[in-house]
């Protein structure tokens, strides 16, 4: 049997984090056995800094796998830990809506009027998903792929070997930056504001994120982000169709009359879905090799595993932590009376963890029978419509690098997202070693 990691009040140390912080009922460097269970909020941004989440998670699933959090930074919210209990919830889009929240963190201010097709039910959902999901249709996937290859290529080509550099601003960002100008068509020169916009809008505004103010992440997005795409969908709606994001969105017929509210919220999800599963999955298939040295010899014997090795590297890392849905009437769940308009916050950094239904969830296993067993990308009818994509950017991306390096060597700690949401990276340090 498989455990989780030990907890150590010393194992975040590195990043900086204070023992005792802002944020009121702070669970951070707590023993998650010593916090009374109906106090126990895993929605605090200091966890997933701090990669201390597990064993309050561990402790949910055994004890209460649908539990209450009556006071959080982001209002009361219930969690649901084990794989099963989040797979009825997503399956059942009529008792648990998109329409309200679709994440634990509350939005605050005038970004609370975006919207986006995710953050809607059926129909709109699907017609809206409907228009641009032909980008990331087989066919368009067999015209990315030699693109994506000769990209990679490039970027890794221009590495440095035997000198220390971080992993995340060199290969994660700048591959997954570089697909999204493509998808958007959005100029290219320019392509490194993708990812700026991309972590703003995922931040948790405050002295530790990228923005201090939800007024400021508001600016950013309304200011900058927003107006840029206006003009290209300006310029895109008055040329014939094309098959990029914007032309799809602005050809769409139920999409192409959007206010601009609506326009933003469906960038940023277009954005983050195309940026950070794909970028923190390849930091965190360096980091998982790493530390589990066997699997990476297993990898150097038979590049075969590659494929194999893709989907459980997203299991491992789970890039989205969470998905959060509104009962839209008085429902049991795990036993739990839910009350109509209750958040339920879906934790796939848990499920993924979930010894019922993986085995040895924390052992990473680069050769597992079925290996798509996982819930990285959620289920359902939002279930992450560019995960082909992510992955086959994924398995290209460590075809190359095994062409060309025996080891990609982590050679220092990894700072990571300060976010509930984005279970990810701002810095991986790393050392490549030549064949």
């Amino acid at each position: 049997m498989s455990k989780s990691p030990d907890f150590d009040k010393n194992d975040a140390a590195a990043t900086g984090l204070s023992q005792s912080t802002s944020v009121p009922n702070s669970m951070y460097g707590r023993d998650p056995y010593s916090v009374p269970l109906d106090e126990i909020d895993v929605s605090q941004a200091d966890l997933f800094y701090s990669n201390t989440m597990w064993g309050f998670f561990d402790r949910l699933r055994k004890e209460e796998p649908v539990h209450y959090c009556a006071s959080s930074e982001n209002g009361p919210y219930w969690s649901v830990t084990k794989y099963k209990d989040i797979m009825t919830v997503e399956a059942d889009h009529v008792t648990y809506s998109s329409d309200k929240r679709i994440t634990v963190l509350e939005r605050k201010g005038k970004l609370n009027d975006t919207s986006s097709f995710i953050a809607m039910d059926e129909p709109e959902h699907g017609n809206q998903r409907r228009t641009v999901q032909g980008v990331v249709a087989p066919s368009n996937l067999a015209v990315l792929e030699p693109i994506i290859r000769e990209r990679v290529a490039d970027i890794l080509d221009a590495l440095p070997i035997g000198e220390t550099f971080n992993w995340v601003d060199k290969v994660s960002i700048e591959l997954t930056t570089q697909m999204l100008a493509t998808l958007f068509d959005f100029p290219f020169d320019q392509r490194h504001k993708l990812t700026y916009w991309s972590d703003v809008a995922t931040t948790q505004p405050g002295p530790d994120g990228l923005v201090e103010t939800d007024e400021e992440q508001f600016a950013v997005l309304f200011e900058e982000c927003l107006p840029a795409f206006t003009k290209l969908w300006n310029e895109r709606v008055n040329a014939p169709p094309s098959s990029d994001l914007i032309s799809m969105l602005a050809h769409g017929e139920s999409t192409r009359n959007m206010q601009p509210m609506e326009f933003l919220g469906n960038l940023m999800l277009l954005i983050i879905g195309g940026n950070d599963t794909t970028r923190n999955s390849l930091s965190g298939g360096v980091l998982a090799l790493n530390e589990n040295p066997d699997e990476y010899q297993k990898l150097r014997d038979n590049l075969d595993l590659i494929p194999k090795m893709v989907p459980e590297i997203i299991r491992w890392q789970t890039p989205l932590t969470h998905m959060a849905r509104t009962a839209t009437k008085d429902t049991e769940l795990g036993g739990k009376q839910i009350k109509k308009g209750d958040l339920l916050v879906m934790w796939y950094v848990s499920g993924n963890r979930d010894e019922d239904e993986v085995d040895q969830p924390y052992s990473f296993i680069i050769d597992r029978e079925k290996p798509r067993h996982h819930l990285s990308f959620g289920f359902g009818i939002h279930r992450c419509m560019g995960n082909r994509l992510a992955e086959m950017q994924i398995r290209i991306a460590w075809e190359e690098i095994m062409k060309r390096f025996s080891f990609v060597e982590v050679v220092g700690e990894p700072v990571r997202s300060h976010s509930p949401f984005i279970k990810g990276f701002s810095e991986l340090p790393v050392k490549l070693h030549a064949l």
